[in-house]
């Protein structure tokens, strides 16, 4: 009979013992409240380290951008792809693959989204309870990224194309800089599949 492996009952065990983790961060650009890193850190740490699971991240993506703030103060932007293993003492595993974003006008935005996604992987592996169950929870700082009337007009039209020469008239009327844009090629690329499942 094959052993069982350690690391699904350690998970469940400790799913079994967390509690909710409360809103009490505030976020002082937006005026909300959210839950912070150091919350999750300290709210799993004791429970990790009694039923024997520790925790190794691998960033398997990384990508990284310049913007710029409404106010003209420049952002760097990381997005991170993150494996995480989950690893019991007999060396079972269960790993989970989350996104992470961060900005920062330093060099904290791959540790901002190094600790979103980490704070996201714990919650949705362990289940954690939440006072108000929504599905998004934004990080502490997010600077408010500019974007002129003409590319907002763009994209707003963005909905209205119905062929690929629709798209590829607003995708020549970006600039440079705008067609470079890992967000925005991102949406031209997932009007252009709808458009594509459409006319099939």
């Amino acid at each position: 009979m094959e052993e069982q492996k350690k690391i699904y009952k350690a998970i469940v065990s400790v799913m079994g013992e967390i509690g909710a983790i409360k809103k009490e961060k505030r976020n002082e650009q937006q005026h909300f409240l959210f839950r912070g890193i150091d919350q999750v850190m300290n709210t799993m740490k004791p429970l990790l380290a009694k039923h024997g699971i520790f925790i190794v991240p691998e960033v398997i993506d990384r990508q990284r951008e310049e913007r710029v703030t409404k106010g003209g103060a420049g952002l760097l932007y990381s997005i991170l792809t993150i494996r995480y293993h989950f690893i019991a003492d007999d060396g079972s595993e269960v790993t989970a693959v989350v996104v992470g974003e961060g900005m920062d006008s330093g060099d904290k935005a791959s540790n901002k989204a190094m600790a979103v996604a980490f704070k996201y992987a714990c919650f949705q592996v362990f289940c954690i309870p939440t006072e108000e169950m929504v599905l998004s929870d934004p990080d502490r700082e997010t600077p408010e990224v500019s974007m002129n009337a003409g590319l907002s007009a763009v994209l707003g039209r963005l909905g209205d194309a119905k062929t690929i020469d629709d798209l590829n008239t607003l995708w020549n009327t970006l600039e440079p800089s705008e067609q470079n844009d890992t967000t925005i090629r991102g949406m031209f690329t997932r009007a252009k599949n709808k458009i594509k499942q459409q006319t099939k």
